[in-house]
């Protein structure tokens, strides 16, 4: 395989290209499950009452957005599985990619809400909002800015 050129059908390409797809996805949704189950216990922790109306329009943003996250990154399951006799798996891999990367934005949403959540939760607002844009950075250089760039790298 390496960097040569794949000699593939159309319809080889639509099956190889779903399943590296949903391999990824693979990899997402326990992220996304484990991120869900903390959000769903921390309201009924000990010491959620002392929490500001800050942290809880936080928590609540970072719940709302691992939610749309797991309906995102799971709707491509869904798409599959419906229109998998009837539907072009050509148009089935194009709109799980378009799911799957609002999904892996809504997932970045998230991990960036529980940050500022907890950090804040810990130490002072000022420590809190700076920590969580520092941590900003790598999302948008890893998961945007370098896929970008090396995808017309060939």
């Amino acid at each position: 395989m390496g960097d040569f050129p794949r000699e593939e059908t159309p319809k080889e390409r639509s099956n190889r290209e779903l399943l590296e797809l949903l391999n990824e996805l693979r990899v997402a949704l326990p992220g996304v499950q484990v991120l869900f189950a903390f959000l769903l216990a921390v309201p009924f922790a000990r010491g959620w009452e002392r929490v500001t109306p800050f942290q809880k329009d936080v928590f609540f943003a970072a719940f709302l957005s691992t939610t749309i996250s797991s309906i995102f990154l799971i709707a491509p399951s869904a798409f599959h599985r419906i229109g998998w006799r009837v539907a072009d798996k050509g148009r089935i891999v194009r709109a799980g990619n378009t799911l799957t990367l609002v999904g892996l934005a809504f997932l970045a949403l998230a991990i960036e809400s529980v940050v500022l959540l907890v950090t804040d939760y810990i130490f002072e607002r000022t420590t809190a909002i700076t920590v969580t844009a520092i941590l900003a950075v790598p999302f948008v250089i890893v998961w945007l800015v370098w896929p970008l760039r090396t995808r017309d790298e060939r």
